[in-house]
């Protein structure tokens, strides 16, 4: 019997602390994932602290590198999530983005096709809003497609603790997220 294989998708995101509103909300998004039926993987604070600043040639590539390239070539597809510093996308998640150009040779280039979900959190509207708009912007000059679904949060207010979020409606976005990612995953 032939057994159906489960999307792999992959959450590249956060912050230099793993308790971050920005990782919480991939962790909670990566979650819904799973429970659809995804092999999900957590690319965060600790390995993105360990990538060095990214290089086009291998001398520049540690070992963490080289992990998150296997992984972005493994995914089904991805959730990015960045905290929205001075109103766009954090060094450290744009750093990691960065690293996708080692696959600018393979059979699948870049992100091409690939479902992709996006989460902003910051402390106020007008971060979310144009780093959000420019990670849509990333994602497409790499091939993937973004979600319809956008999650933007204004984490001001202290709404992640110990992994959970307190706002219902933002639980519910980053729920949705996901399965938007999942339904285009499921159908590659």
């Amino acid at each position: 019997m032939d057994q159906i294989k489960k999307p792999f998708i992959l959450g590249l995101g956060g912050t230099t602390s793993p308790v971050s509103s920005t990782e919480q909300a991939l962790a909670i998004a990566l979650q819904a994932a799973a429970d659809a039926g995804a092999e999900t993987a957590l690319f965060g604070s600790d390995r993105l602290m360990a990538l060095p600043h990214y290089r086009s040639d291998p001398a520049g590539l540690n070992q963490t590198g080289e992990d998150l390239v296997a992984l972005v070539r493994r995914a089904d597809g991805l959730i990015i999530a960045s905290p929205g510093y001075h109103g766009t996308v954090s060094g450290l998640v744009k750093n990691a983005i960065d690293y996708i150009e080692e696959t600018s040779n393979d059979d699948r280039i870049y992100l091409d096709g690939l479902p992709i979900g996006l989460i902003v959190t910051a402390y106020g509207w007008q971060a979310v809003g144009s780093t959000l708009a420019a990670l849509r912007s990333i994602v497409h000059s790499l091939r993937g497609w973004p979600t319809p679904l956008g999650v933007g949060i204004n984490a001001s207010g202290g709404m992640f603790k110990d992994g959970m979020c307190t706002d219902p409606g933002v639980n519910e976005q980053l729920k949705l997220v996901a399965r938007q990612v999942m339904l285009r995953a499921e159908t590659r």
